[in-house]
């Protein structure tokens, strides 16, 4: 059975409804200031109402205060919670109860140690996602923890045995999502940076073509 495929980092009704057209379950907006792909509430807002029932709208969040949670859920009212920072299991499992939202925990791999510690999150969180683990960036600047391009080595996750559902992020496309999908059997790939023509930019094309590669796998 084909994984589900999200499609992170919309910021456009065009991007929404190519990858609603091409049948994504799940799309992300994004709430980093950080990030070419940030929305503000009001932006967001106004894209809600492009999205059908039937597809679920993920709200990306780093290290978020409970504040700003508040408002990002009144504002574009997300099916899913996604914690891409650096929050525990305890902070996740607030999170989750505070709110009532499906909560997914992101946590970044480049050994199998990193694959390991991330277990701390099973069962607490909804979903687990695997995305590299981006590079130490120069003195004084942030990190910037998802949608850099990077892919980690799919090997790590393989034979992954968890309690919960858990998926694939980092450095995927239309040309390499069917070869991660079969080595590994997620319930979910994630994708950004592999369907744009550059950073913030979604390329229609491409995210067609990724999510006709996921389906056919």
């Amino acid at each position: 059975m084909a994984p589900d495929t999200k499609i992170c980092g919309l910021t456009t009704r065009e991007s929404i409804s190519a990858a609603v057209g091409a049948g994504a379950t799940h799309i992300g907006f994004v709430f980093f200031p950080k990030s070419p792909r940030n929305l503000t509430l009001e932006a967001a807002h106004g894209l809600r109402g492009a999205l059908p029932s039937k597809v679920k709208l993920v709200a990306l969040l780093v290290d978020a205060p409970d504040d700003l949670i508040g408002q990002v859920t009144a504002a574009v009212r997300p099916d899913v919670l996604q914690l891409h920072g650096a929050e525990g299991p305890d902070r996740v499992a607030d999170i989750r109860r505070r709110h009532g939202i499906e909560t997914w925990k992101a946590t970044g791999v480049r050994t199998s140690g990193d694959v390991s510690a991330a277990r701390a999150f099973d069962g607490v969180a909804d979903l687990l996602l695997f995305d590299a683990k981006p590079p130490t960036p120069p003195a004084g600047e942030t990190v910037v923890p998802g949608g850099t391009g990077i892919r980690f080595d799919w090997r790590l996750v393989q034979d992954l045995r968890l309690h919960g559902r858990w998926g694939l992020a980092g450095g995927l496309d239309a040309q390499s999502v069917g070869e991660a999908i079969r080595l590994t059997r997620p319930h979910l790939v994630d994708v950004s940076s592999g369907v744009e023509d550059a950073p913030g930019v979604k390329s229609v094309a491409k995210i067609e073509a990724f999510i006709k590669a996921a389906r056919n796998a």
